[in-house]
């Protein structure tokens, strides 16, 4: 076979420092921290648009969210039909493509270039109740069954996302308190958000009682990142056993974190915070990629389909803005990765943030469902977790990345030949589901 086949795998809301290969305390991971070790690992991906619409669209498109148009979840913007797109260009290089996968149902430049899209989500109705396993009896039969030319295959793994019900045989991990104990009151400072009241009357409301530790819910996170590597184990040991392991191009990600508790946010992945825009990448090709090699240079999601491109020897169009790290990863190039990285918020609010090696600015434009201080300073070297917010006390160092961003924001959008800020023009596109 000439052309490499390639697996891209996505699960949704899945924080990196929760998987043992970003050093996370707990077992959640053991096929994935493989799966690193077969390969290389990024050590800080970070998400210039979030949530999942943004993210998959930038994950497809190569480009920032700026410039493709896309800053919200469900909001009103259209990807230009000319905008190529990661499985298009592949099904043009002469490779079978197919999704497992639902995005399409929302937005249709998700189903494009798509031969095969399958969909498990329509025997449910309910997009988010889609199981790894239910997702693996697809795939695993389209693999045994396409196995004469290359192929390009993207699954969406909904796990961990919520609601957080992974399956009863899990349910022992990582925890072992009373999860309905009245006299814990650790959610309830959840109860006074719009979300936290929804929550609290759907999916943390179960037979036995209401949910009342805070520590439970998240250990329900964790067991669900464990029932998702058991399923891409599964996965992974069907192709290699079809004898696809050195022809194949394995890439593992997530389109965004969640943030459990901190900076107010519960069980929710908004936020421009530490939990929710660093995201795992993981690569393996054996032959090709070094196993176990880790980089700490800061790259974006707008990266990972010019990276594909090159790995595979598809020409990059133009218009795909993001700049491959194939050389990075290949010891090709000592060097790689961005200065800098703007990212964008604009569901539940409207949030930009400017990350350098030192420091993040997180300025808003509307604070949303949560409010907030108009604009957050952090000092990435001694406080990773973004824990102190600086804005105050050094506001200076706060006003010179302001207008650093602002500068940045101003120049790509005169570029681009727009004048208006695309999370004002747009507005925060699920503010109806709290009002």
């Amino acid at each position: 076979m000439d052309k490499p086949n390639v697996v891209l795998i996505a699960a949704d809301t899945l924080r990196a420092d929760h998987l043992g290969c970003y050093g996370y305390v707990h077992p959640t991971s053991p096929r994935i921290d493989a799966l690193a070790s077969e390969g290389v690992l990024s050590e800080r991906l970070f998400c210039p648009g979030i949530p999942t619409h943004p993210s998959f669209t930038t994950l497809y498109a190569g480009q920032h969210p700026l410039r493709h148009g896309i800053v919200s979840h469900g909001g009103k913007a259209q990807l230009a039909r000319q905008t190529p797109v990661l499985p298009e260009l592949l099904l043009q290089a002469g490779y079978t493509t197919c999704a497992v996968d639902n995005l399409w149902r929302a937005k249709s430049w998700f189903g494009r270039g798509y031969e095969f899209y399958i969909d498990p989500s329509v025997r449910r109705g309910l997009l988010l109740s889609v199981s790894c396993e239910e997702m693996n009896d697809r795939a695993i039969p389209w693999l045994r069954q396409n196995r004469e030319r290359p192929f390009f295959l993207f699954l969406h793994y909904w796990d961990p996302h919520y609601p957080l019900t992974p399956p009863a045989r899990y349910h022992h991990l990582f925890y072992d308190g009373d999860p309905f104990d009245p006299k814990n009151r650790s959610l309830e400072p959840w109860w006074e958000d719009p979300l936290g009241s929804l929550a609290k009357d759907t999916w943390l409301r179960r037979p036995e009682g209401l949910i009342t530790d805070v520590n439970y819910v998240s250990a329900l996170y964790d067991q669900e990142i464990r029932y998702l590597d058991d399923g891409i184990s599964d996965l992974l040991s069907v192709l290699d056993e079809l004898g696809f392991a050195e022809s194949t191009l394995v890439v593992f990600l997530a389109d965004h974190g969640t943030s459990l508790t901190k900076h107010g946010i519960f069980f929710e992945h908004h936020g421009l915070y530490a939990e929710t825009s660093p995201v795992p990448l993981l690569l393996r090709w054996p032959g090709r990629l070094p196993r176990g090699a880790r980089y700490p240079q800061m790259l974006q999601m707008s990266d990972v389909a010019p990276t594909i491109l090159e790995a595979i020897g598809v020409a990059r169009p133009e218009d795909m803005e993001g700049t491959s790290a194939w050389p990075l990863f290949t010891s090709e190039a000592r060097d790689g990765g961005h200065r800098q990285v703007v990212s964008a918020e604009c569901t539940w609010q409207a949030k930009w943030s400017l990350r350098t090696e030192a420091h993040k600015l997180i300025l808003s434009r509307d604070g949303g469902v949560h409010g907030g201080p108009r604009r957050e300073l952090y000092d990435l070297r001694v406080d990773p977790a973004e824990e102190r917010d600086l804005a105050e006390a050094e506001a200076g160092a706060a006003d010179a990345m302001e207008a650093e961003l602002e500068d940045w924001l101003a120049r790509r959008l005169r570029d681009l030949g727009r004048s208006q800020d695309p999370l004002i023009e747009q507005g925060i596109s699920l503010r109806h589901l709290t009002t």
